[in-house]
């Protein structure tokens, strides 16, 4: 039977890819260090597509990997922000596809490096299949030939208070908080979580939004031409937004604030705050350029997530793949970023049994 490995699958976002790939029928390895967690979500399941397997991507990966022989591997353990490709090399050795939900700039735009190994051995490995570069792509394909230049690309993320948020998730933001980014088109210098502004929503008002760091950066410019990008996240609640508006302050004048080390405290402390915000969250997409006759043209897309559904968004690119791949649809050998792959009825398709709407301005 050909099996999906899920890495990190009872986690905030492999357990939502176990629960969508065993309601389709594929076989699903849910993979992990713990097995209790693991045997848990296999027994809240109730099906016969889920296995469960101890994993450690640290420790005897390869071995595992030999021994389960999936077909297609999701890697969801980040933060992937100075991470190393080891596991993505050893399924590219293997001939064993391979997804992640990377969203570390450098990881996501440096994983061609496996290029060669993956098509040697005829397979794909695909960095980046989350929000970010995926969804967002998606958009600028969908919208990209109403314009004959896009100029500049505003984007963003912000999910609700209540909706669940992953260490991990926290660890990556943290790596960069009141740091300089990259320069990237349009933005010489830029710190992280500064530069604050404010957005509105449909439905969900006005959120604060600051710097982030993603592989789009670098991705989206050389691939649709942009030559003014720039991508923010922003939290529900202004007084943690503001909160780590000053942390990032104190990270960029120099004093020793470790602030990935502090990761889980801050996530709990944050939790505490639920009750004053919702699970609602969204993204928009806002592309400025020239029209087909060079008139200006500006097109701005929302997808606004309620009722806690906003992290169903990340895991719908690496589900959709996974399905092509075990399938034999997936045409592509060889190592990319996920940008293009997917486009936006089929991303939204998936997304139809959840509270979640989009908007077009």
């Amino acid at each position: 039977m050909t099996k999906v490995l899920v890495l990190g699958g009872y986690g905030n976002f492999g357990k939502r890819i176990v629960r969508a790939l065993v309601k389709k029928e594929v076989a699903t390895i849910i993979g992990g260090r713990n097995f209790q967690n693991a045997e848990a979500l296999k027994t809240e399941l109730e099906s016969k597509y889920a296995q469960v397997a101890v994993i450690d991507v640290q420790n005897g990966f390869e071995s595992s990997l030999l021994a389960l022989n999936p077909k297609v591997v999701i890697n969801t353990c980040g933060p992937f922000q100075g991470a190393n490709y080891e596991v993505a090399e050893i399924c590219a050795r293997h001939g064993v596809n391979y997804i992640d939900l990377a969203d570390g700039r450098s990881f996501v735009c440096g994983i061609t490096a496996l290029n060669e190994t993956a098509k040697r051995n005829n397979c794909a490995v695909i960095s980046g299949a989350s929000t970010v570069p995926a969804l967002s792509s998606a958009v600028i394909e969908h919208f990209g030939p109403q314009f004959s230049e896009i100029e500049k690309l505003r984007f963003g993320i912000s999910p609700g208070q209540k909706a669940e948020r992953g260490l991990a998730t926290t660890q990556g933001i943290l790596t960069y908080v009141g740091r300089p980014l990259a320069p990237f088109s349009g933005h010489e210098k830029a710190f992280g979580w500064q530069d604050i502004y404010a957005q509105k929503y449909p439905e969900i008002g006005t959120r604060l939004m600051a710097n982030c760091d993603i592989p789009d950066l670098d991705l989206l410019p050389i691939k649709y031409g942009i030559k003014d990008i720039r991508f923010s996240a922003g939290l529900e609640l202004g007084f943690l937004h503001f909160g780590l508006w000053f942390l990032s302050h104190l990270v960029r004048i120099g004093l020793p604030v470790n602030l990935p080390k502090h990761a889980d405290f801050m996530l709990k402390a944050a939790n505490w705050f639920d009750r004053f915000g919702t699970a609602d969250g969204g993204m928009h997409v806002m592309l400025i350029g020239k029209d087909k006759d060079g008139r200006p043209l500006r097109k701005t897309w929302f997808i606004i997530a309620k009722n806690g559904d906003g992290p169903q968004i990340p895991t719908i690119a690496a589900i959709i793949l996974a399905q092509k791949m075990v399938k034999n649809q997936f045409d592509f050998f060889g190592a990319a970023p996920c940008v293009g792959m997917i486009n936006l009825d089929e991303y939204l398709a998936e997304l139809k049994p959840f509270e979640i709407k989009t908007y077009e301005e």
